[in-house]
């Protein structure tokens, strides 16, 4: 990670050691990036400290929670640090009150932006309890202003209240179909950014790191004829279907994301068989660059969404003899995997999977980075493209878009550079008459 709020944040765990204030820490993060606590509190913790990543089965893990102790040289009790990820901290919830953290840190605390889901309800009670709290992200709001209210909650629920629904009436009209979209009252704005402020430390990577520029170039790749042809029925098909359905953003959402599959090169049916391969575009597009940064030296992020189209990236590698790291689901030896594109010469290519790879990890041995394909998550997006503009890197960065033209990654694209809600926007188009697949 090597981040300023890492590094802040274990300053302040030391600060308040040291004055003899916290005994314990609980640090809750995503499991992709639990390692990197215990890497960054060795090269910056100028104190005495005993740290545990939990893992292995539950009751190992609340064995370990258990069994953690400190020796207490020169009178203060060596400070005592656990790491859990989310899934395992509302599952440990009991043993983890027992053990009483008086410092919660929240990392990647996006994670906890839905209200009522088990792992944000636990961290409420858990940070309830603990006499101090952090929580680090850099999309504190990913698509709504609403998503703060679980956030707050956990930091201090007088900010906000402790009902989601009073905060919610408070603060936004419930718009579109079905009244499910909140849309932030224009009387309430001040309020809720002096209120979001009021416990909040922000700063910039302009403002607090010398990091060299970035571009942003959009490469258009055509859809071979046949291909063309598939995506212009699928997008009649998925509007169609849309108007004998109740128009929901899930609804949306679904049948986009079959048309996103498309401009990757693949297509999937309803009964699960192994997506058939249908263009090459964006492949050829993506094997010039390869050759070109190659050519040039220099090392390459390939950033992808789709599994499928991972294991064709992989296989194109293999085909040109290229040497990569991979990042997806299932891969175990992340670390393992990042240190090889990180220190090996020969490794030039790192592959990730956009939802996986895409927290926590150190790629600056590349300035390039090419998104074969996005997801439709701000935090996603914004995460994956700080991996090589972060504290090491020493080149300006290149980030390339592979566009499938006249398609929805324009529409996609276009959403995430301008850091404008996808689903609203589409469902806003279908409302004024709009294919919002077109």
């Amino acid at each position: 990670m090597g981040t300023g709020k890492t590094i802040t944040s274990i300053a302040i765990a030391g600060a308040l050691y040291l004055k003899n204030k916290i005994r314990r820490v609980l640090v809750v993060a995503p499991l992709s990036i639990l390692s990197v606590w215990d890497e960054e509190f060795a090269k910056f913790a100028d104190f005495d400290y005993v740290l545990a990543v939990l893992s292995g089965t539950g009751s190992q893990k609340a064995d370990t929670l258990r069994h953690m102790r400190g020796s207490p040289p020169h009178g203060l009790a060596t400070l005592q640090v656990a790491v859990v990820n989310y899934e395992s901290a509302w599952r440990l919830e009991k043993e983890i009150l027992a053990w009483q953290p008086d410092l919660v840190i929240a990392d990647e605390g996006h994670k906890i932006k839905t209200h009522n889901i088990a792992a944000s309800k636990a961290m409420h009670r858990i940070g309830a309890k603990a006499a101090y709290r952090l929580l680090l992200t850099g999309t504190v709001i990913t698509n709504k202003a609403i998503d703060v209210f679980s956030q707050y909650k956990y930091l201090n629920p007088a900010i906000f209240g402790q009902s989601f629904y009073v905060f919610r009436n408070r603060y936004f009209d419930m718009t579109g179909y079905g009244s499910h979209t909140p849309v932030l009252k224009r009387s309430m704005e001040q309020d809720l950014m002096r209120r979001l402020h009021c416990i909040a430390f922000r700063a910039t990577k302009s403002e607090c790191l010398d990091l060299p520029e970035t571009t942003d170039i959009v490469r258009y790749v055509e859809l071979e004829p046949a291909a063309a042809k598939i995506y212009r029925d699928l997008v009649k098909d998925s509007y169609a279907e849309l108007g004998q359905s109740e128009v929901t953003v899930t609804n949306i959402l679904t049948r986009l994301l079959r048309l996103s599959q498309l401009t990757g090169g693949f297509i999937g049916d309803d009964e699960g068989n192994t997506p058939q391969r249908i263009s090459t575009a964006k492949q050829a597009a993506l094997e010039d660059i390869v050759e070109e940064a190659l050519q040039e030296g220099k090392k390459l992020v390939i950033i992808a969404r789709f599994i499928p189209e991972i294991k064709a990236i992989c296989k194109l590698l293999e085909k040109q003899g290229v040497n990569y790291s991979c990042i997806m689901g299932g891969v175990k030896d992340r670390d393992t995997q990042v240190l090889a594109f990180q220190n090996d010469p020969q490794t030039q290519v790192f592959v990730g999977q956009i939802a996986t790879a895409g927290l926590g990890i150190t790629l600056t041995a590349a300035s390039t980075m090419v998104f074969y394909s996005e997801d439709y998550s701000m935090s996603n997006f914004e995460q994956a493209k700080a991996r090589i503009h972060r504290v090491g890197q020493k080149e300006n960065c290149a980030y390339i878009y592979l566009v499938a033209k006249g398609t929805v990654d324009e529409k996609v694209l276009a959403a995430l550079c301008s850091k404008a809600d996808l689903a609203r926007t589409l469902v806003d188009d279908y409302r004024h008459g709009l294919n919002p697949f077109n």
